[in-house]
């Protein structure tokens, strides 16, 4: 049994761990070990029943059954944690330098360990998570694979050409080089505000990292903001008040 495990089996689980983790060897190297001493502590349970001594065994289960109660409680946070993670190097929609959003915060995985995932945030710190609060609340990938759509709202203000202006913000972003043709780039008049009118502007980078985002959304209102002054046309207009009643002044005598 043993033999059969660890020339047949066991080759064929780093292989798909190696697979699935070129980037993290702690967590090959984990999973392994614990595949041995699953194998060695069943092959010793094996051995003594073929022996005649599966009779002690049954003698002390209640025993047995006590103590692996007790440590499975006093483990159960770190059980837990373990088996995550264990779901998680398995995932493949799960791997390292994927751009992840959860219910506290959002970054870049650096690393998948067996009890918790370290993550890079947007402001460069690294963050390390139990395992159990990935798997446990819900994920979101908002950079998956190929081409992701970014959305920039922008404010104009009711005194000019829509239309002009649309044909210019669709005209910039054709203009950026890491901005995609196709899909093509499209404005939306988004909202009737009080002050202005929003648009939503559309258009599609190939197979982001967050870096990328911010890069190309700075280059992207940089080059807007030029565009429109050179144009005359208002950016974000200044909110209008009507206020009414009268105003007193007190003459010091």
């Amino acid at each position: 049994m043993v033999l059969l495990s660890l020339f047949l089996i066991q080759p064929a689980l780093k292989r798909t761990l190696r697979r699935r983790n070129r980037n993290n060897p702690t967590v090959q190297n984990a999973i392994v070990l614990y595949f041995r001493v699953v194998i060695v502590l069943l092959a010793v349970l094996v051995g003594i029943t073929v022996a005649g001594y599966g009779g002690l065994l049954s003698e002390s289960a209640l025993l047995i059954s006590a103590v692996a109660l007790a440590i499975g409680v006093a483990a159960q946070e770190v059980i837990g944690s373990i088996v995550s993670g264990i779901a998680l190097v398995l995932d493949p929609e799960f791997n390292v330098g994927d751009y992840i959003e959860w219910a506290d915060g959002e970054g870049v995985v650096q690393s998948i360990a067996l009890r918790v995932t370290r993550v890079e945030t947007p402001d460069g710190e690294l963050v390390t998570i139990p395992n159990t609060i990935l798997t446990s609340k819900e994920l979101i990938r908002p950079y998956g694979r190929g081409n992701s759509r970014i959305i920039q709202k922008i404010k104009l203000a009711y005194d000019d050409d829509i239309a002009d202006t649309i044909s210019h913000l669709e005209a910039v972003a054709n203009d950026i080089e890491s901005i995609l043709s196709s899909p093509q780039p499209a404005v939306y008049i988004d909202q009737l505000g009080d002050d202005a009118v929003i648009v939503r502007v559309h258009y599609w980078i190939e197979d982001p990292n967050r870096r990328d985002i911010f890069a190309v959304r700075s280059a992207y209102a940089s080059a807007v903001k030029h565009r429109l002054e050179n144009a005359e046309i208002t950016i974000s207009p200044p909110a209008k008040r009507d206020l009414q009643g009268r105003i007193s002044v007190d003459r010091p005598i």
